[in-house]
């Protein structure tokens, strides 16, 4: 195989890798995007910060106890928690993804 070729194969793998990291990154930016408009107001979203709701966990918290892809299915059918205060949310397909994308972010690596 030629140098030339080697070089397409190679820069084509990149592009492709850069597709990719770029798709994710457009999802959980959507993803934080529904998380400020729908949680921000109780739960601290973010890497850093305190809830504004004191017993309302902070997003981190909650990624250290599931990993995200495994809230998937609650986000589907509808988070309910076992006091008045929170909301039951829903979202449809894309948004989970969307969220699980942002969500993904804040679990260490």
């Amino acid at each position: 195989m030629s140098v030339t070729l080697r070089l397409l194969i190679l820069l084509g793998a990149l592009h492709g890798l850069a597709v990719v990291a770029t798709a994710a990154e457009n999802a959980a930016a959507g993803g934080q995007q529904l998380v400020e408009a729908n949680c921000a107001r109780c739960h601290a979203i973010g890497k850093t910060g305190k809830s504004p709701l004191a017993k309302a966990p902070t997003f981190r918290d909650v990624m250290k106890r599931y990993d995200a892809s495994n809230l998937e299915e609650a986000l589907a059918e509808g988070i309910v928690t076992g006091h008045n205060e929170m909301p039951e949310f829903t979202f449809e397909a894309d948004q989970i993804a969307a969220i699980v994308a942002y969500l993904s972010t804040l679990q260490k690596k």
